[in-house]
């Protein structure tokens, strides 16, 4: 054994990667810790679909045999990853967290999936996700409800429910999550990992599994915003199969996360995010505030434009484009949705053209007043991810709880909604716990295109915070 430790597994995909190229780890050694882990809490967690061993192994000593060859090796050489079951491998199964897809097999890959494998990664598993990515709880009828791994009877957040829990038990270094109305950023803040959410069209989407054409996003989760910044500096950039996919160059990530915010102007929001914020979430988000502050970061008090129609124009636009793809499904099929699922798709059918039409086409204008009288005074704006202490399963379980449950799952994402349908880039740290032991998250986002800076404050927090570094200690089943 190395001097690493007995458990590599709870490196960070950075220090993971940085020890299997100076030789102090094996790329088996590693695969066989996060099994290890796998082993011992998914059964608890219930955070995967299916794992794939015997491949996992071939491409882990395939990796070994690479290295000890000599010879350039990529950044990511070696390392185990997990990702929700959503993004398309060839000649493996891609279920969508769904019953209308358990049996589905694509002929091609994602994009991201081709380009992590470029950069020396390989993907071994398909983690848990809320059916067709159309919750932000993490319940799931058909695969089980994801729980999280720091007290059981809670919800993991969602849609990529899976990818955060996974994170979070170390089952891997790090995992692709989607978000079209905060699936990254919710579950890394339930399960005290780390994710971003890159501008609109910085990420190709092309070989994933589409819910809103106008606000999905594709990004990682992990343990670190280092981690975050590695894998999408590998990511990230055009596609000429995603011709949504921006046409612009792809900076280091890494390069500019030095700790250092003097000159960097926070925007702290006193309308909307902070509205009936629960008193440890508020406790922790200003704890979060002095350490930035601490860092050089200016605090600046910023009354946020136009949230309502945000707020409202982002919904229309999401349930209209969900119920168009599923539209088939829906006809044929309607009853292997869940229940809620099926009440979200079949009344978003009410919807009227005109108020979809109308809601793409505000976009524009209101993105650009917002980034006037927001990103006019500061750099960044932070909030808590989610307003309230983390709520149980069983509290948010719309199809079988009493009335009122649904407001409660629909108030998770309040916080991160508002970004998908801006397209900015947004990004979930961990910044405290409750008083049930769950994580709290912080919420930093930025103009578009600005991941540089989102990454580089959320990184000069971690710096002298170690929310990032505590690991959940999982009872069994």
């Amino acid at each position: 054994m190395t001097a690493i430790g007995l458990d590599v597994a709870n490196l960070s995909l950075v220090q993971a990667a940085e020890a299997v190229r100076q030789g102090e780890v094996s790329a088996v050694a590693l695969l066989e810790a996060c099994l290890a882990n796998l082993d011992a809490h998914e059964e608890a967690v219930n955070a995967t679909i299916w794992v794939d061993r015997e491949g996992a192994f071939a491409a882990a000593r395939a990796a070994d045999t690479k290295h000890a060859a000599g010879g350039p090796i990529g950044s990511l050489h070696g390392l185990p990853l997990a990702h929700k079951d959503m993004y398309y491998q060839a000649g493996r199964l891609s279920t969508c967290g769904s019953a209308i897809r358990k049996d589905f097999v694509p002929s091609y890959s994602a994009m991201v999936i081709e380009r992590l494998a470029a950069a020396g990664a390989y993907a071994f598993a398909g983690l848990n996700m809320a059916e067709f990515a159309q919750n932000g709880t993490g319940h799931n009828r058909h695969h089980g409800d994801c729980r999280n791994p720091w007290n059981l009877p809670y919800i993991t957040g969602g849609s990529s429910s899976g990818s955060g829990a996974a994170v979070a038990s170390r089952f891997t270094f790090a995992a692709l999550g989607s978000d079209t109305g905060g699936s990254i950023r919710l579950p890394a803040a339930a399960n005290g990992v780390s994710g971003i959410k890159p501008t609109q069209t910085r990420v190709s989407r092309y070989g994933v599994m589409p819910l809103s054409f106008s606000a999905d996003n594709v990004g990682p989760l992990a343990r670190t915003a280092r981690d975050c910044a590695r894998i999408l500096s590998v990511i990230a950039g055009h596609d000429p199969r995603d011709p949504t996919s921006a046409e612009m160059p792809v900076p280091d990530y890494e390069a500019g996360l030095n700790g250092d915010l003097c000159g960097v102007r926070v925007g702290v929001p006193t309308t909307y995010f902070l509205d009936d914020v629960d008193a440890p979430v508020q406790a922790a988000f200003e704890a979060s505030l002095a350490v930035l502050a601490g860092r050089g970061a200016t605090l600046v008090p910023l009354k946020l434009p136009l949230m309502d129609a945000i707020s409202t124009y982002a919904s229309v636009v999401s349930r209209v484009e969900g119920a168009t793809i599923h539209a088939e499904w829906m006809r044929k099929h309607p009853h292997d949705f869940a229940t809620h699922i099926n009440a979200r798709l079949f009344a978003s059918l009410a919807i009227p053209a005109t108020y979809y039409v109308e809601a793409l086409s505000r976009r524009g204008p209101i993105l650009k007043a917002f980034a006037t009288e927001v990103f006019g005074q500061v750099d960044l704006l932070v909030a808590p991810t989610i307003r309230i202490c983390l709520p149980s399963i069983a509290a948010t379980d719309v199809d079988n709880g009493p009335p009122g449950t649904e407001q409660v799952a629909m108030g998770i994402s309040i916080n991160t909604r508002p970004f998908n349908y801006l397209g900015l880039p947004s990004m979930s740290i961990p910044c405290g716990f409750d008083p049930n032991g769950l994580p709290i998250g912080l919420q930093i986002s930025g103009r578009p295109f600005a991941e540089e800076t989102v990454l580089k404050a959320a990184d000069a927090y971690q710096r002298d915070t170690d929310w990032h570094q505590r690991r959940p200690a999982i009872p069994a089943a």
